[in-house]
């Protein structure tokens, strides 16, 4: 009686952790409190002030700065940034990674990810039928895209010169994909655009000014 007791008693305990740390799913900066505390929404859950050094929801906040925060989740450390990307900690590798973006004041979503490796900021733009990069960025990926092929694109500033490549990766939170086609615009492009070459290759979600983007394959 006593063991079976405490197998169910066990057995409660386990998922009332397991719960308790799924709910650490995907994690947003919402605000801060100078270096006191960060303000996060947990799998996209009510705003919660975590002081600096304290945890909740599987989230223990390191540090915080102003429209920073230093969080370690399942014992990784990772940076979040006001408005722009929370990170999923759950899927592992291939379907059903995940990262969740808030849309800043101008109702844009900002990512920050990673090109060949590089540190990279991204505007997710639906319009784009591949990913763009402006010239200076392409520049200090070390890419000689002036050796590849041109062609005429038609931009809101006109029409343009663009030189065609493909990327080795792109990673933007959890998910990295290979071999994906882009443009790079020499002048007037000032960031670069997360285009439809990468957002074909996901799934993508809108809800109340949030921007859920899942792996496929």
């Amino acid at each position: 009686m006593a063991t079976g007791f405490m197998t169910r008693h066990c057995i409660a305990l386990l998922l009332l952790l397991a719960s308790a740390w799924a709910a650490a799913a995907d994690v947003a900066l919402i605000g801060t409190f100078e270096s006191k505390a960060a303000i996060l929404s947990i799998d996209r859950g009510a705003p919660k002030t975590v002081k600096a050094g304290q945890s909740f929801g599987g989230v223990t906040v390191i540090s915080v700065e102003r429209d920073k925060a230093v969080v370690e989740i399942d014992g990784k450390r990772m940076l979040l940034v006001r408005g722009q990307a929370s990170f999923a900690t759950g899927g592992g590798a291939g379907r059903g990674q995940s990262v969740t973006l808030i849309a800043d004041t101008g109702g844009h979503y900002t990512a920050d990810g990673a090109i060949n490796g590089v540190p990279m900021r991204f505007v997710v733009d639906t319009g784009a039928t591949v990913v763009t990069l402006p010239g200076s960025d392409a520049e200090r990926l070390g890419i000689d895209y002036r050796s590849r092929p041109s062609g005429i694109a038609q931009t809101a500033g006109g029409a343009t010169l663009v030189y065609h490549i493909k990327l080795d990766t792109i990673r933007v939170g959890g998910i990295e994909l290979n071999s994906v086609d882009a443009i790079v615009i020499e002048k007037g492009l000032q960031v670069a655009l997360l285009g439809m070459s990468f957002l074909n290759r996901v799934e993508l979600r809108h809800t109340d000014g949030q921007m859920t983007i899942t792996r496929r394959y």
